[in-house]
């Protein structure tokens, strides 16, 4: 390729086959990445799941406190 001096100026070039395999792998570990950030996100917002469900004790009455107040120990 010859630029406007007149000069020979040789550079590499690339067409899109050469580079499509590259590409493709960095969309897939790109979108891996989310993927794994949006499911580390979910598990640390969601902790009600990791927790236990205790159940009340059914020979004692449900009071008004065990309704308004369902924490309470």
């Amino acid at each position: 390729m010859i630029n406007n001096e007149g000069v020979l100026v040789m550079g590499i070039h690339y067409d899109y086959k050469s580079t499509r395999g590259d590409k493709a792998m960095k969309k897939e570990a790109k979108r891996k990445a989310r993927i794994e950030q949006r499911r580390a996100k979910k598990l640390h917002n969601n902790p009600k799941e990791s927790k236990e469900d205790v159940m009340h004790d059914i020979d004692k009455p449900i009071t008004l406190e065990d309704l308004t107040n369902p924490d309470k120990d």
